[in-house]
């Protein structure tokens, strides 16, 4: 027997990403062997994997609750939105080309194949595999084909619990109005349910816990309050983006549409002589900035016309004006270059865009996809650093002379000649606490103590134990085949 569980959600953020992480972790704690699975993803945050490919971040998060490195198996299928109606497919780690909406209801009865065989996979070597659904299997226009949520569980024989998202109000006829729209087979699937993100005495809810059991027939997991501690590890959607810190060095990142890679910020948070705003459109950007980062984009022809159409480009002359500094990460650095050629059409219509103009270098989009780990040394203090780099396109140039850092021997980025603008590939740099802090020591910013890794594990731990307060995590891991104590 395969011996699993999947969550699935009332709707899309209700806190799935969380808790699979969160029971991964108390699964860890008790010795089993855990891994996580999300049979279909849709993000533009995404990691590199040891073998080489490229999964969503939450699952990456999970992973690492897991005490694994992550795998493109645990995330079999992932889409990266270029358009409002297209995205990139990765299947099983490799990008297969962009689709619309429509073509990929027709494309996806086709990928449940290698699903299950990555699940199937994951599951052969582990004690426990915890699955994360997409959405909500309430969507029932989209059942048909499904992978991502009752589709897989009927396919591979997994029972679901359902969790409802108490903050946003109604969780009673979220629960129960998804029971009324699910046909019988996919019913059957369903175990229980579980209400997330309670503030206050859980207590009062009990009424209304009763309720939903008594209307449904399914017994209720918990109900775990709000969990504080989420602020601490990288989320998992743009809308979740927000800053923080009460620093006197202000960073600010301009919120693009297809912002992409947005928990390399993550790591700034925690310091305690800067603030990070994020700004969203419609916004200028606060002309107080010290430093504004542009950011890692899925679509960087796209984005880099969003940023002007919001007037950013002009606030970035403006900051520079005034002294501040801009760093470029990934899009953000191609972004910075005088133009940025596509001329296959690998982003959009094929075509040449002018960039900013702030770093003398050009950017050709290129069809192979660069996905890899890098340990790199920052050019300017000598600080050793690990991260990676995904994207497509090369960057030659001028102030390719004067380098962000050495990637093997090899430069890599670029630094304008007056040293206050940087660009460079490399995602993940700022979780090093060497290189986070000698870079901030550079600007003259107060550092902390804390190191970034271990305030992650600390507070997977802590995610932990507030669901082992607050979930029947036996009764949980009975339900997907584990026998507790065993």
């Amino acid at each position: 027997m395969t011996r699993a569980l999947m969550l699935q959600g009332t709707g899309s953020n209700v806190g799935k990403s969380l808790l699979v992480a969160g029971l991964c972790r108390a699964a860890l704690r008790r010795g089993l062997t855990v891994a996580p699975f999300k049979p279909q993803n849709m993000s533009n945050n995404a990691a590199v994997t040891a073998d080489g490919g490229e999964i969503g971040r939450a699952q990456a998060l999970q992973a690492r609750a897991a005490g694994l490195e992550p795998l493109t198996d645990m995330n079999p299928v992932l889409l990266k939105p270029e358009t409002d109606t297209g995205a990139q497919v990765v299947v099983q780690g490799r990008a297969r080309g962009a689709l619309r909406a429509r073509a990929f209801a027709a494309e996806k009865p086709k990928l449940m194949a290698p699903v299950l065989e990555s699940f199937h996979r994951l599951a052969a070597r582990r004690d426990l595999v915890i699955v994360e659904g997409a959405g909500s299997p309430a969507e029932v226009n989209l059942r048909a084909g499904d992978i991502a949520n009752m589709g897989f569980a009927r396919a591979a024989n997994v029972p679901v619990v359902l969790i409802g998202d108490i903050d946003r109000g109604g969780v009673i006829a979220q629960i129960v109005g998804t029971q009324a729209v699910l046909d019988p087979g996919d019913l059957a699937m369903v175990r229980g349910f579980a209400i997330n993100k309670f503030r206050g005495d859980p207590r009062l809810f009990d009424d209304g816990y009763r309720l939903i059991a008594d209307r449904t027939g399914w017994p209720g997991f918990g109900v775990i309050p709000w969990f504080a501690g989420a602020c601490r590890l990288p989320a998992e959607d743009a809308v979740d983006l927000g800053g923080a810190g009460q620093g006197g060095f202000h960073v600010v990142c301009p919120m693009l549409s297809r912002i992409a890679n947005f928990d390399d910020l993550d790591p700034l948070k925690l310091e305690p002589g800067l603030r990070l705003t994020m700004v969203p459109p419609g916004r200028a950007l606060p002309g107080d900035a010290d430093l504004v980062i542009l950011p890692g984009t899925k679509s960087t022809r796209g984005d880099l016309a969003f940023l002007r159409a919001q007037g950013w480009d002009i606030d970035l002359a403006a900051h520079l004006r005034r002294g501040g500094r801009v760093l470029g990460l990934c899009g953000g650095y191609q972004m910075l270059g005088r133009r940025i050629a596509d001329p296959d059409g690998l982003e959009g219509p094929p075509g040449v865009t002018e960039g900013l103009g702030l770093l003398e270098v050009e950017t050709v989009m290129r069809a192979d996809k660069t996905l890899t780990r890098v340990a790199a040394t920052h050019a300017a203090t000598g600080a050793a650093f690990s991260g990676y780099e995904i994207h497509i396109g090369a960057t030659e140039g001028p102030d390719r002379a004067r380098p962000f850092a050495h990637v093997a021997g090899r430069p890599e980025g670029a630094v304008s000649a007056d040293g206050r603008v940087a660009g460079s590939y490399l995602h993940g740099l700022f979780a090093e606490d060497g290189f986070r802090r000698a870079w901030l020591d550079r600007l003259g910013v107060e550092t902390g103590t804390e190191g970034y890794g271990q305030a992650v594990e600390d507070t997977l731990d802590a995610l932990a134990a507030h669901l082992e307060a607050h979930l029947d995590i036996d009764a949980l891991f009975t339900l997907a085949g584990v026998v507790p104590g065993r």
